[in-house]
């Protein structure tokens, strides 16, 4: 049965695809489409991880870590860069310890 997906997937899966004794067509993006399709990895994965339960959470959360780390590379941001980032925000906005949930402002 013919299913359609247009969206990205990681790199062995053609060839997982063939050995279950299926066949598939794909195509190779370019940078441009490839950055943009990682986004709506990022999108897609991040939904899978909100959605998981607890046995499925650590799955969901490396998937994401993946898809952010690649979207990383292809814009060419360091881990380095990312977590300085990650500092001055916690530094200037805070962070999520305190389990504060804004309801309304006045």
């Amino acid at each position: 049965m013919e299913k359609e997906y247009h969206k990205l997937v990681r790199d062995r899966i053609p060839e997982i695809i063939r050995q279950s004794g299926s066949e598939c067509e794909f195509v190779i993006l370019s940078d441009r489409e490839y950055r943009q399709a990682l986004r709506q990895k990022l999108i897609e994965e991040a939904a899978e991880a909100a959605a998981a339960d607890e046995d499925d959470l650590l799955a969901e959360l490396a998937d994401l870590s993946e898809v952010m780390d690649v979207l990383m590379l292809s814009f060419d941001i360091s881990g380095d860069e990312l977590l300085a980032e990650k500092i001055k925000r916690r530094e200037t906005r805070g962070g999520f310890a305190k389990k504060i949930m804004l309801l309304r402002t006045f």
